[in-house]
């Protein structure tokens, strides 16, 4: 479609939901159609506080759209996401896809059958921090990744596999850009009955190798990538939004746009490190989200993270948690 205004409604509108409701709001050429939650009370509202409508019954919501964004529990995500795509809509799924690699397959599948497209929040994506990467050639040989969190109850209701590591995981799969070849992985469940920290060794086809470690059981939060490769070491740190970047050039090398540099030898060579700290712009992530979402619906862009890297990044979260599960027997 090519209309100038895309009708979406939101299907669930807790923590996470009401940020969707008020940035769709906001969004110039998109119509917030109203809004669905298993809770009436809760639906009606956020319904008034951002002067919209509350849909009882979520089928009609659901024909008085081009399409949805589902921010429900992630056990219900296939269920609302089917719903929607039968009816011909297209979907926005927040984190994780589906719970299961096999319901995500099956999304898949009806949706190429209905020509609609899926989009799937993995909202690091679009971390101010990590954008300026596309500025940079990257072949990584080797990645860390942190993440880490104080415990509070709400994601506790699935592994820090689904709930933080996936997060990583989707960036990594982004960034490697290679099928997975093997993964080691292991794990403890301390405050909850689900795994609360875990860590993967991944290596991919092409050679590049991953630690990521995820906890929310930490102390303080802990939000950083490094990458390592020929020449060129790149440190994130997604908390605090600064991107460093060292790379190793030459002599005769110059680059106007380095901080600061200092000189080396190696195998009698003269080299120069130099230190770069590429500016990060604050962005409403969310917002880019939604905006592209937007646009995918009316057919001007592709997703930023499609159905498919949705399921692989699923995936991949799955063969962990289950190769951790079966440590801990």
């Amino acid at each position: 479609m090519n209309e100038s205004i895309v009708k979406i409604g939101v299907i669930g509108v807790g923590h996470l939901g009401q940020h969707h409701v008020r940035h769709l709001q906001a969004l110039p050429g998109v119509k917030l159609v109203g809004v669905h939650d298993q809770s009436p009370e809760r639906a009606a509202k956020i319904a008034k506080q951002y002067h919209t409508v509350s849909w009882p019954k979520l089928k009609t919501m659901i024909n008085n759209c081009d399409a949805c964004s589902i921010v429900a529990t992630t056990s219900a995500h296939a269920d609302l996401a089917a719903m929607c795509i039968q009816a011909g809509k297209h979907v926005f799924i927040e984190k994780p896809i589906t719970s299961t690699v096999q319901e995500a397959d099956t999304l898949l599948e009806l949706a190429a059958s209905k020509d609609v497209r899926i989009q799937v929040g993995h909202i690091e994506r679009l971390n101010p921090a990590l954008l300026p990467l596309k500025n940079y050639s990257l072949a990584p040989k080797y990645i860390e990744v942190q993440r880490l969190a104080p415990y509070t109850t709400r994601g506790t209701d699935v592994p820090v596999v689904l709930d933080l590591m996936i997060h990583d995981l989707d960036i990594l799969l982004a960034l490697v850009q290679s099928p997975v070849k093997n993964i080691r992985a292991s794990g403890v469940s301390i405050m909850t009955d689900s795994v609360d920290i875990a860590n993967a060794r991944i290596r991919f086809e092409n050679g590049t190798v991953a630690s990521v470690t995820s906890s929310r059981v930490a102390k303080d939060k802990v939000r950083k990538i490094k990458i390592f490769q020929k020449d060129q070491y790149i440190t994130i740190d997604f908390l605090l939004g600064l991107t460093e970047v060292y790379r190793v050039l030459d002599t005769d090398a110059t680059d106007p746009q380095a901080l600061m540099s200092a000189e080396l030898k190696r195998n009698g060579k003269a080299r120069r490190i130099v230190y770069e700290k590429p500016t990060v712009t604050p962005a409403d992530a969310l917002q880019m989200e939604l905006t592209n979402f937007a646009a995918v619906v009316r057919g001007t862009e592709e997703p930023i993270v499609d159905g498919h890297a949705g399921r692989e990044a699923l995936y991949v979260a799955t063969r962990i948690h289950d190769m951790i599960l079966e440590d801990m027997l």
